[in-house]
C-alpha cells in the first residue's frame, strides 16, 4: 500500500480544520450555539493549533515508508486520533440528530480511521513500496 496518498490527504484535511479553528473560533462556536465566551475561544484556537501540527506532520511524513514498524508513532497517532475523534462524532451525532452537519466530519473520520487501521495492521508490501521511494 503506497501510503502518500493517504497522508496528503489527511493533511490537507486536517490543516483546513486547524486554519478554520485558528482563525474563525467565534464563527464555529456561534454556529453550534455556544456562548461565545473567551475561555472556548482560546480552547477552540488550541485545537486548531493541535490540528495544524498533525497536518505539518503527516506532509512531512508522507515520503516516508509507513506502516508496520516504519514510522509506527505516526501511523499510530493518526490511527488513535481517527478512531477517538470518529466515535466521537458518531456519539454525539446519536444525542443531536439535528445536526445533520456532523455527518460529513463522522465519515471522514471514520474513513480515515479504517486507512490508518490498515496502515497499522494490515499485511503490506515494503520492498515494493521501498522501491518506489527510492525511485523519486
Amino acid at each position: 500500500m503506497n501510503t502518500k496518498y493517504l497522508m496528503i490527504l489527511s493533511s490537507v484535511f486536517l490543516g483546513l480544520v486547524g486554519v478554520a479553528c485558528s482563525f474563525a473560533p467565534h464563527e464555529i462556536l456561534s454556529y453550534f450555539g455556544v456562548e461565545n465566551l473567551e475561555i472556548f475561544t482560546i480552547i477552540i484556537q488550541v485545537l486548531g493549533s493541535l490540528y495544524l501540527g498533525f497536518a505539518i506532520l503527516n506532509w512531512t511524513a508522507k515520503a516516508n515508508l509507513i506502516g508496520g514498524i516504519y514510522s509506527k508513532p505516526v501511523s499510530l497517532g493518526n490511527f488513535m486520533h481517527f478512531v477517538v475523534g470518529g466515535l466521537a462524532l458518531v456519539k454525539y451525532y446519536f444525542k443531536h440528530m439535528e445536526l445533520t452537519i456532523l455527518i460529513i466530519p463522522a465519515v471522514i473520520y471514520l474513513l480515515f480511521a479504517i486507512a490508518f487501521g490498515l496502515v497499522v495492521f494490515g499485511k503490506h508490501e515494503f520492498k515494493n513500496e521501498l522501491n518506489i521511494n527510492q525511485k523519486h
